[in-house]
């Protein structure tokens, strides 16, 4: 419980998200949604920086 304590400053939405999966016992979906959140972050940052055509060829 402490690693989703120290998140609670910076990423209260997926923190908040997190502590629901875990209360309601819902495992096994903690891996899926961190998965999507790290995929669209690097999709959003991805396109506005030079890194664009070089994270274009993993997709």
């Amino acid at each position: 419980m402490s690693i989703i304590k120290s998140f609670k400053g910076k990423f209260i939405i997926f923190s908040e998200l997190i502590s629901f999966l875990w209360k309601a016992k819902l495992w096994w979906m903690i891996p899926m949604i961190s998965v999507m959140v790290i995929l669209s972050m690097i999709i959003i940052f991805g396109t506005s920086t030079a890194l664009g055509p070089f994270i274009y060829t993993l997709f």
